[in-house]
């Protein structure tokens, strides 16, 4: 499957926001407004860039994806549910202590998922790992990193990107969701991040920089990374948090907690569905 029609990707977008309010709205807990920020990325990568199979999730030749920043699970779920790995009806079991579909991902419980992921600052060197091990392999698969600004802080991270650069890892793509919000503020406001792209050009990568909500810069700048040779590309996505719901948007309270039934139904009324919509599958 490779849709190309940026109107059929903005309504998957659209469906994979409602999927996340949809799951966090029944766990009652969860962190909406960082998954909200990057569902037109997974919409682009799972629906047009990356060579899965939801039929054969464990292929040796597919295209990996690390959601570094795991607390956006809700994301990645609704759009692995939407691309069809599992039930849409699963993402009302987000949580609960029975699901496969726990607070953050898990590799051995949900097909789709390549990494376990949690602790922030850990997924780029994971996703070094896979694209190195694709390299020795000859395997000619890409790796794919999304990465919260807020995880930035982690130094492990830094470390990271020189072993990616070191290795020259072309077939590494990372993505950095850039909302300007981590749970405490902004980002500059916690720990003085500035000049992001000035840092990931001193560390050898090939830095781009796009409207991460625009399904045409996602689309170009993709294509764009598959290009690169010899060096690793890192895509800064500027997003809003809380993308899609009017009173999530660019609130940082919203970084970790559910709607109540009202805000509920707000949201996926602006969303353009309803809670009692019928299961997909």
């Amino acid at each position: 499957m490779k849709i190309t029609d940026i109107i059929a990707l903005e309504n998957i977008a659209n469906d994979i926001r409602k999927g996340i309010i949809r799951a966090v709205y029944h766990a009652k807990s969860g962190h909406p407004g960082g998954s909200l920020s990057c569902a037109d990325i997974l919409a682009v990568l799972y629906f047009n860039i990356m060579n899965i199979d939801p039929k054969d999730p464990e292929s040796k030749a597919r295209d990996r994806f690390v959601l570094s920043k795991g607390h956006c699970s809700p994301a990645i779920y609704a759009t692995l549910a939407r691309r069809g790995f599992f039930a849409e009806s699963d993402l009302d079991t987000f949580r609960k202590i029975d699901s496969p579909l726990q607070g953050h991902p898990d590799m051995n419980k949900v097909p789709g998922i390549d990494m376990t992921t949690g602790s922030l600052g850990q997924g780029l060197s994971v996703a070094n790992g896979m694209a190195l091990a694709s390299k020795l392999d000859r395997a000619g698969c890409r790796v794919y990193c999304l990465m919260g600004d807020g995880e930035l802080d982690e130094g492990e991270v830094w470390e990271a990107c020189l072993t990616a650069s070191k290795y020259n890892l072309d077939n590494l793509c990372v993505i950095v969701d850039n909302n300007n919000l981590q749970i405490d503020g902004t980002i500059e406001e916690v720990a003085g991040m500035k000049h992001i792209y000035d840092k990931f050009h001193a560390f050898g990568f090939e830095v781009i920089t796009i409207n991460g909500n625009d399904v045409h810069d996602i689309l170009n700048a993709f294509t764009l990374a598959k290009n690169i040779k010899g060096r690793p590309t890192v895509i800064l996505a500027k997003t809003m948090k809380g993308k899609g719901v009017s009173f999530m948007e660019n609130q940082v309270s919203w970084h970790g907690k559910a709607p109540n039934d009202e805000e509920y139904e707000q949201a996926m009324k602006e969303l353009g569905g309803d809670r009692h919509e019928e299961n997909r599958n």
